[in-house]
């Protein structure tokens, strides 16, 4: 029968552990990795593990890292690890008996019971072996006068008994035979796999941003359609709030058949079809000029494409592109490989449909009909824009596409460009988002834009911290294609409460360009699709004015970002507590870095529009203090200080702040 295990010890329930193991788990460089495992064995004979922990083709038999066990007599055990670099990486428990913590534990409780040293003689002389057995490895020549006197002291008879004792339970003795223990009955568990991202992985601060909406207005007030060139002048902006991707939707000559009006048909009296001069869905991909590979025309070429990705990298940012795998009717695929369409019986291709939507500029691709052909020409298309710089694919609507497909695109694309990341747009239930984590998607969308309340925000950041090993949620606070309820009608202060949430919560958060001027407006009661969608027409925006008139969100923004960088509590998923407050109005939770030891605490509002207040009582042992302590912390936000406790009055004015977040400063 098979075993996950070689050897004579239980190992059972080792994590991280994805899909039983058919899958790497997910980690980044940098990031700590909690490696569990239950150890046991039959009878009192004390047990330890270690981790071997190696990447993969590299020399020599890898890193152990000794297990401790977590909380007192717990079979289970807990290492941390840290990769330092990309790539594949792989681990297994080892476990062992362990001769020396057994003889450890059976000589304290034989003295404490009163036993003499005749009565001990059996044991004083098993412990003598045992560090002579040490003593003697080649690697611990200077420790052997140590040890070899420990020993001979056990068997001094001419010693009281507290005094044989004394070197062989010395800290210098058993430092070294715990750090270089004896390991008997050696047993190996199952090799695990860990697939190590770049750090942006995990770490990211996403600004989403149409490049044909940056031209401006012409002498009339008339909308002037943006290119690389123009878009470009935004980059210093974005970077100075603190992103560091920014994302582009399609890139990709618009069709013109079927081409959609403002508004779309989102409006009663709208556009359904378009006017000349209207510019289209840039999802509705493919025309006369070009298809996946290609650019709009009006956009710019392909030296201006590579232009703008320099400059973005130039400050500390780089580009996301849209990968939308389907095709306006003149794409040129819908002439030259029609079988890569789904055609209805009437011998026409059939339209995307969402009803009661209509898409009639979208032709959904099928799978099924050539896999080969189409495989090939998905994986060409995003070599070719990775050999033009682009690492990050945000990919639309995977949830509608075969998963095998993806799992065999993404590791082919890896094993070209292992640093490149896909962000799933997985807007769907929780078995596709975690199936196509699993799959090897980086990042994924997320329900948070639907979780408002305290108990389901709670709900939702506890589950994406606790399956970290499998998915990295990115929390976009508002999309071209969704706006809120909240954001509709809870004002500025909603607009800086979900900010704060979204950076605070997740490592990686994202917002869609105009969040910062509070736009708000919804095409009709009850949808959740912007008036006037920039998905269907130019929106040139003028950052520069509202700020001057204070009616911009980008200080805040700012300051968000700011704070994230300054904490490695903040660049992690792993590691969050949520606190007791007794409003339920107000949020409160704490995040550690477990490398660092940075420790922060946030109190959010919920509130958008009047003051709340209460108390915040926190799990002190949570945050590695003492039930009973008190201990400094600095809010970030105002720069005051306050010395907390366990209990904590705190009180939030949301036209003040939507928050605290709070730095526990170093006790003396």
């Amino acid at each position: 029968m098979w075993s996950a295990v070689t050897g004579r010890l239980g190992i059972d329930d080792v994590t991280p552990s994805v899909g039983g193991g058919r899958y790497p788990s997910k980690a980044a460089v940098g990031e700590s990795i909690p490696i569990q495992a239950t150890v046991w064995r039959e009878g009192h004979d004390a047990v330890a593990a270690n981790v071997v922990w190696k990447k993969l083709g590299s020399p020599g038999a890898g890193q152990h890292v000794r297990m401790v066990p977590v909380g007192v007599d717990s079979d289970r055990w807990l290492a941390r690890v840290v990769p330092d670099s990309d790539g594949l990486w792989t681990f297994r428990v080892d476990a062992w008996s362990d001769p020396w913590h057994t003889w450890l534990h059976t000589i304290h409780a034989k003295v404490d019971a009163g036993q003499d040293a005749l009565e001990l003689v059996n044991d004083l002389e098993t412990g003598a072996r045992l560090i002579e057995r040490v003593g003697r490895r080649p690697g611990e020549r200077s420790n052997r006068d140590l040890l070899f006197g420990a020993a001979a002291a056990l068997r001094d008879t001419t010693l009281p008994l507290p005094e044989r004792l004394a070197p062989a339970l010395s800290e210098p003795v058993g430092t070294i035979l715990t750090e270089r223990p004896v390991r008997e009955l050696l047993t190996r568990g199952r090799t695990h796999q860990v697939w190590v991202d770049r750090r942006r992985a995990l770490y990211s601060s996403w600004y989403e941003l149409f490049p044909r909406s940056t031209g401006g207005r012409d002498e009339t007030g008339r909308a002037v359609h943006g290119s690389f060139v123009t878009a470009s002048k935004e980059l210093d902006r974005i970077a100075a709030m603190g992103f560091d991707v920014v994302y582009l939707p399609p890139i990709h000559p618009i069709g013109e058949v079927n081409r959609k009006g403002p508004n779309s048909a989102a409006l009663p009296g709208g556009n359904p079809d378009a006017r000349p001069g209207d510019v289209g869905s840039p999802w509705a991909i493919g025309s006369k000029d070009g298809g996946h590979d290609a650019i709009h025309p009006e956009l710019g070429t392909l030296e201006d494409f590579d232009a703008f990705v320099a400059r973005t990298r130039e400050l500390g940012m780089e580009v996301a592109l849209d990968l939308a795998l389907q095709a306006a009717p003149d794409h040129p695929w819908a002439s030259t490989h029609p079988e890569w369409f789904t055609t209805r019986p009437d011998g026409s291709i059939a339209y995307a449909e969402n009803p009661p939507k209509k898409y009639q500029d979208i032709y959904p691709i099928n799978f099924d009909n050539d896999p080969t052909g189409l495989y090939a020409e998905v994986l060409r298309v995003c070599l070719h824009w990775a050999e033009h710089g682009v690492r990050i694919l945000r990919v639309d609507n995977p949830h509608t596409k075969p998963p095998n497909f993806w799992h065999w695109l993404i590791w082919q694309i890896k094993a070209k460009y292992p640093d490149v990341l896909f962000l799933a747009e997985a807007f769907t239930r929780p078995a596709r988002l975690y199936g196509l984590a699993r799959l090897g998607f980086t990042q994924s969308y997320t329900y948070f834009t639907w979780r408002t309340g305290k108990q389901e925000i709670i709900e939702f950041a506890a589950e994406h911290a606790a399956r970290a090993d499998e998915a990295r949620p990115n929390l976009f606070v508002n999309t071209p294609d969704i706006l809120h309820s909240s954001l509709q009608h809870g004002g500025r202060g909603m607009f800086a409460i979900r900010a704060t949430l979204a950076a605070t919560l997740s490592p990686s958060w994202g917002v869609y360009s105009g969040y910062e001027l509070y736009e708000h407006e919804a095409a009709r009661p009850g949808s959740e699709e912007y008036l006037d969608s920039e998905k269907y027409q130019l929106r040139p925006r003028d950052y520069e004015a509202a700020l001057a008139t204070g009616n911009s969100l980008q200080p805040w923004l700012t300051r968000l970002n700011e704070i994230r960088a300054a904490h490695p509590a903040l660049q992690q998923l792993r590691e969050l507590h949520f606190h007791f407050v007794d409003n339920d109005q107000l949020l409160a939770y704490s995040k550690t870095d477990p490398v660092t030891g940075d420790t922060v605490i946030c109190v959010v509002t919920l509130d958008p529009a009047t003051a709340q207040q209460g108390t915040v009582w926190l799990d002190l042992p949570s945050l590695g203090l003492n039930w009973g302590e008190t201990f400094g912390v600095r809010d970030d936000v105002t720069g005051v200080g306050y010395t907390w406790s366990q209990a904590n009055f705190v009180r939030l004015e949301p036209w003040r702040a939507v928050c605290h977040i709070m730095t526990l400063t170093p006790r003396t």
